[in-house]
């Protein structure tokens, strides 16, 4: 063997036992711990809890690298379980503790009081335009910022394409076959009594053989879709439903999740940034007008709790069982996967939230994750750059690698109904960030499933304000009881007539 092909051998077989040292040390492997390139740099240590986050942190990391000579990001993937307890532990007990982690919003207030998430440094970073009102408010505690908005979380409407196209469609062909009827027995009535005229001739020629084009189709799809659930209940008793259909409307009714969009309008809970306990309202005549309407629905959409939750939803919408549902961001790589093995040949769209009548407005939750600087960091700067970097990345990538939607402003989607959950996420309401109430959306979503088997809106309602204010209090609560709306206006608002 010649002596350079000797030489190069011997260094590949090192560099592989160097690799097989370091995996059998850490269980990664010599391209997953950027310290064996960057022994120099400060290293920035990135907790996070999501497996699915690992391709693009990874991949953020080397860009970062490459691009700053000093520092270098370290992602650390760890157990879910008592996540923050684990992040306190290690930073008063450990060497390797956060400097940076990944948490939602509503555990800021508990990350803040336990000295685990430094204050923003308020240079105009995070209010340049480029973050919704949502995100910002998600990350405000006490009038600060706290951390920065990474990745959110919301529902909203999405429809089966398709199946809208193929009733326009059909409702296209059958004006034109009308009007065609229509000019054809007018040319018979003129013939009978005398010769067309030269502008009855030219009609009928029109009117003959007339072609839908996917511009009047998209156009009367548009005009077709819901602007709130009542405009659902006219479509529904309109539609001439394809055999395999079994709802028009169907949605997670155990989940508060999907079921908030109902009240999120007219609760108040911490106020805008989700911290102030001397703002809460959830008890009043708005809410328990909306409860109503969400018990009516019962009547049109026989929905059984005991029989469905989301993934089964979500498999029946793909599966074209249902027209339209309510649905999280994750529902878009479902039917990716669905498509790209051939198990479904639909097209769907994402929409606006829909309102619930004329009167009545909607409002859905979000979830942000949010990057908070570690207070007990010593790298805090570096901390603070590397977040923001992750936060001003437009390249759609944080999608690409992890089916994740960046909560800032401007990114580029390949996907652009991807743009439309950004759009419904500016507006949405925050989890709340007070320890207090923490339990409220358990006693909202064991209420939420009482009034859709018929339990009283206005008791129910008055039950969980009363047992979430002697939280806050520390002594016994009891609401004065608000009159109940008119059941007759309510139900007329929901199905009233076109005319």
């Amino acid at each position: 063997m010649k002596l350079r092909v000797r030489i190069i051998s011997i260094i590949l077989v090192a560099l592989a036992l160097a690799g097989t040292y370091v995996y059998a040390r850490s269980d990664r492997s010599i391209f997953e711990d950027y310290s064996f390139f960057s022994r120099n740099k400060t290293t920035v240590r990135l907790w996070y809890t999501d497996d699915s986050l690992t391709p693009y942190l990874q991949s953020k990391a080397v860009a970062y690298s490459e691009s700053n000579s000093k520092v270098r990001i370290e992602p650390v993937l760890v157990s879910g379980l008592e996540y923050l307890e684990a992040v306190g532990k290690a930073s008063v007990n450990e060497d390797n503790f956060p400097d940076l982690y990944i948490i939602t919003n509503d555990s800021l207030e508990k990350a803040y009081l336990a000295g685990l998430a430094k204050d923003i440094e308020d240079d105009g970073f995070l209010l340049k335009g480029d973050f919704p009102a949502a995100a910002l408010n998600s990350v405000t505690y006490n009038n600060k910022k706290v951390a920065y908005p990474f990745y959110f979380e919301t529902s909203t409407l999405i429809y089966n394409k398709t199946y809208l196209e193929n009733m326009a469609t059909e409702n296209l062909q059958s004006e034109i076959d009308i009007e065609e009827g229509e000019a054809a027995q007018a040319e018979i009535d003129s013939s009978e009594n005398s010769e067309p005229s030269e502008d009855e001739e030219v009609l009928a020629e029109d009117n003959s053989g007339a072609e839908i084009t996917q511009g009047m189709i998209d156009e009367a799809v548009a005009e077709s879709l819901p602007l709130n659930i009542s405009d659902i209940l006219k479509f529904a008793e309109n539609y001439n439903a394809p055999e395999q259909v079994e709802a028009v409307f169907e949605w997670d009714v155990t989940d508060i999740f999907y079921n908030y969009f109902f009240v999120g309008n007219y609760m108040n809970v911490g106020g805008d940034f989700g911290d102030d306990l001397e703002q809460f309202d959830i008890y009043n005549t708005d809410t328990i007008s909306c409860m109503k309407i969400y018990q009516q629905l019962n009547q049109f959409f026989a929905i059984d709790p005991k029989q469905i939750d989301y993934d089964t939803i979500v498999q029946d919408f793909i599966d074209g069982k249902v027209v339209f549902t309510i649905a999280t961001t994750d529902i878009m790589k479902k039917i990716e996967d669905a498509k790209a093995s051939g198990e479904c040949n639909f097209e769907f769209e994402v929409a606006d939230m829909p309102g619930l009548t004329d009167d009545f407005g909607s409002r859905t939750m979000s979830v942000t994750e949010c990057l908070v600087v570690n207070g007990y960091s010593e790298n805090a700067e570096d901390a603070e750059d590397v977040a923001r970097f992750l936060c001003s990345d437009n390249s759609g990538d944080i999608y690409k690698l992890s089916n994740k939607l960046a909560a800032h402003d401007g990114v580029n989607y390949e996907d652009k109904r991807l743009n439309t959950f950004a759009s419904v996420y500016a507006d949405s309401v925050p989890m709340p960030k007070t320890i207090e109430t923490s339990n409220l959306w358990m006693e909202l979503e064991i209420a939420f499933t009482n009034i859709w088997n018929g339990a009283d809106c206005n008791s129910t309602l008055k039950a969980v304000s009363e047992s979430i204010k002697t939280q806050i209090t520390g002594t016994e609560y009891t609401e004065t009881t608000i009159p109940d709306p008119d059941d007759e206006a309510i139900t007329a608002g929901l199905v009233e007539d076109d005319d």
